[in-house]
């Protein structure tokens, strides 16, 4: 089984529903499958071979989704590539994966035709745009029939090349099978509670695995509807949650932030939306309550990562406030440890590294073998979060192992500071990292911003801190800036951060 065999199977069942809203287009189950076959076909009388790997370079838009079905039909690989990457890195990926055609828009024109010289083993070039001179998307269309296409392959075959965000050097490309996303969705349709008469809203960008698996793929698997946008408009976003009836929506914290300072929210209608979903990064509890006090919406926040395709575990919508800041229990399907350096279980409480094991686990880095085996240890993927287990056995993640602040002995956490930070009614953003000191080996540093016509000094900082923490996890240091760095995905650069 595997997606594009789902799509025709929904294509025969509800051919009539509603699969995709897009701008003024509205595509039934029965198109969508109609206009990925046509598409495969084409790739395949072109000489596009199942295991080969194709490119993809587009904001969000129907075609993003009818090429992901259409090579998932034949078995072909895909590569999302991240548009947000400046041109060598997206070269790079290009070359590290070889894929033998790329798909892109008429907004990345200029980047592909200043790289074709170095992209050797690239023999099909398709734009939605028409430009020559390349293959328009209509004119590949074209050339393909409506026959169903029925490659025979198993759950195993690879799907999907995710590749990273290089927060800490080149990105990889984490290999994710057919197997993987339909776990992905099946963990997803038992936890979430999907219904096949939910519409979600996806303005995350599909290139991104919260784009495309959180909740995409898996309303898709279960006959729902998916409302798509071009890129995030926080505004739209309210109105589209009136005017389409969206049940439900996934997006990164900062996205959810945004959406709150728009003042004309107010004006919508949002009885609709039964849950909104966050990952992609730890959310302020602040913004949690926000959401629940002043638009009675329940917040779930997630947890999960490229390499786990990526839905690990989930706080449900019941222990949405009494939980907030936890990242909630396991999914259905997925098991995890919390484990000391020597890999044994640590106590409840007692901070660890988080590990994940069962079939959402990719299969590999793309041909990276030394760091497939230093990350998936006896079927266990290591994650480099340390997290711990409460007295209930709900999660929570502590920091990442790298960022953990040792200071005088004791371990300090910037997740945990930043939580602090952030439910300050001054400040926007904030971001937390050790620096040198003589006597303690390292003290606390915070990066603040502040919300748009703020004002504060060091001096508040530290006092808000000192009074919601420990003194030793106090920050020592304070700098205010404009925004936080941030890499292609929007995590913070935290080496940019320790650079300074």
């Amino acid at each position: 089984m595997n997606f594009g065999r789902i799509l025709a199977k929904r294509a025969m069942i509800t051919p009539e529903k509603v699969a995709l809203i897009f701008e003024n287009r509205r595509y039934t189950y029965s198109m969508l499958n109609r206009n990925a076959n046509r598409l495969s076909n084409a790739l395949i009388g072109l000489g596009i071979q199942q295991g080969d790997r194709v490119a993809v370079l587009l904001y969000n838009c129907p075609e993003y989704l009818e090429i992901y079905f259409a090579l998932a039909k034949a078995g072909i690989i895909m590569v999302p590539l991240n548009f947000r990457m400046v041109s060598s890195e997206i070269q790079f990926i290009i070359n590290d994966s070889e894929p033998k055609a790329i798909f892109f828009g008429p907004e990345f024109l200029e980047i592909i035709d200043n790289m074709i010289d170095r992209l050797p083993k690239i023999k099909i070039m398709v734009s939605n745009s028409a430009a020559h001179p390349f293959m328009g998307y209509e004119e590949l269309q074209k050339i393909g029939t409506d026959r169903e296409v029925d490659a025979d392959y198993g759950m195993s075959l690879d799907q999907l090349i995710m590749y990273t965000s290089g927060t800490t050097g080149r990105p990889k490309g984490a290999v994710l099978t057919y197997g993987n996303s339909l776990w992905n969705a099946i963990n997803t349709a038992a936890d979430f509670g999907i219904r096949p008469d939910d519409i979600t809203l996806t303005s995350a960008p599909l290139f991104h695995i919260g784009g495309l698996n959180v909740l995409t793929t898996p309303h898709l698997y279960l006959g729902a509807t998916v409302v798509l946008t071009k890129q995030f408009d926080p505004e739209l976003i309210w109105r589209l949650i009136q005017e389409e009836k969206v049940t439900n929506m996934f997006a990164v914290p900062q996205m959810y932030q945004m959406m709150m300072q728009v003042s004309a929210r107010t004006k919508y209608k949002l009885d609709s939306l039964r849950f909104v979903e966050s990952g992609g990064g730890p959310c302020p509890v602040s913004v949690i309550e926000q959401y629940f006090n002043e638009l009675n919406v329940l917040f779930m926040q997630g947890y999960g990562l490229t390499e786990a395709s990526p839905s690990v575990s989930l706080l449900r919508s019941e222990d949405s406030l009494r939980k907030a800041g936890s990242i909630g229990k396991p999914f259905l399907h997925v098991d995890v440890r919390v484990v000391d350096y020597d890999e044994k279980d640590v106590k409840q409480s007692t901070p660890g590294e988080l590990i994940i094991s069962g079939p959402t686990v990719m299969h590999g880095y793309w041909q990276l073998p030394e760091e497939t085996a230093a990350n998936v240890r006896n079927g266990w993927l290591h994650t480099g979060d340390l997290a711990r287990y409460d007295e209930e056995g709900y999660l929570y993640i502590v920091d990442r192992k790298k960022d953990m602040i040792i200071s005088g002995g004791e371990n300090i956490y910037p997740a945990e500071i930043e939580q602090v930070l952030y439910s300050h009614p001054k400040i926007l953003e904030a971001a937390v990292i050790g620096i040198g000191d003589e006597k303690w080996g390292e003290t606390v540093k915070a990066f603040v911003v502040l919300k748009d016509g703020q004002q504060m000094i060091a001096e508040e900082v530290i006092e808000h801190c000192k009074n919601n923490l420990a003194s030793y996890k106090k920050p020592r240091a304070v700098e205010f800036i404009q925004s936080l760095p941030r890499n292609a995905a929007g995590k913070v650069l935290k080496r940019k951060l320790r650079e300074t």
